[in-house]
């Protein structure tokens, strides 16, 4: 069920989807242009070559389990998808890339959320972390609206979403209410195999196993998000995302190594 779930729909032109770059509203019979008025961190060509595949080795028990966890996730969500490395196709890759988007905008937005909610409760500074966090959340949207422009999902697959962010939200919502340093090492090691997932999709579109990729033209609201060139190819795109999920790696093995009274170190 799951894997026809990831293996239905064919790929649709970007231009034929709604784009979530502009719409207009009427007002006084005149259209309003709305452009995206977010703008993100712009990589350099160094940054986006020296992104490598790291592991921050788990040295407490709860590392190690938590990295048990994420693993024992991967292995299950690639069993029940029938994902396997250069075997998977164009269409069942964006079908996982759109599963996964809608769960990764998750955490930042909960952890946020609980550390704004403290603040104001306590009536005390939060130290610069919600920022960073609703940041990460925002960012991982982005690339599932970038991705919604290159393929719609079926009713079923939305279901789908709707059912594992619900059961997901709330998980994670109450862990990080008991073990906040463990929910952003947890983070930390999705991450870190989000980076493994597109450098294996990057290194597939340059064996010329994913032909469709090559051609594919990038959405223009993700042209303008990373200030991308006009002529930007997807494999462009895909390095400035796997720049971004570094970052996230980054960031939340981080935020896990230091109390949660600290100065965000990134807010600096």
């Amino acid at each position: 069920m799951i894997r026809r779930l990831f293996r239905t729909n064919t790929l649709i032109p970007h231009k034929a989807i709604f784009s979530f770059r502009r719409f207009y509203v009427k007002k006084s019979n005149h259209e309003i242009e709305w452009n995206h008025p977010y703008h993100h961190h712009h990589w350099t060509r160094e940054q986006l070559q020296n992104i490598r595949i790291t592991h921050h080795n788990p040295i407490t028990i709860s590392d190690k389990l938590t990295y048990r966890v994420v693993k024992w996730m991967r292995y299950t969500f690639d069993y029940l998808t029938g994902f396997q490395h250069n075997s998977t196709s164009e269409n069942q890759y964006l079908h996982r890339i759109l599963f996964l988007e809608t769960i990764a905008g998750v955490p930042g937005m909960v952890a946020g959320m609980i550390r704004h909610l403290h603040s104001l409760r306590t009536m005390k500074k939060d130290h610069g972390w919600i920022n960073t966090l609703l940041e990460e959340a925002s960012n991982e949207r982005m690339h599932l609206l970038t991705f919604l422009e290159l393929k719609q999902p079926s009713f079923s697959f939305r279901m789908a979403v709707i059912i594992s962010q619900g059961i997901f939200f709330n998980t994670f919502f109450l862990a990080y209410l008991i073990h906040p340093h463990g929910c952003h090492r947890f983070v930390g090691y999705l991450e870190e195999e989000a980076v493994k997932t597109y450098t294996n999709l990057i290194q597939e579109i340059d064996d010329h196993q994913l032909p469709l990729f090559q051609t594919m033209k990038v959405p223009s609201i993700a042209i303008d998000y990373w200030k991308l060139s006009s002529d930007a190819t997807f494999r462009d795109l895909l390095l400035v995302i796997r720049a971004d999920e570094a970052n996230h790696r980054l960031v939340n093995h981080t935020l896990s190594d230091v109390q949660s009274t600290d100065v965000n170190p990134f807010s600096l």
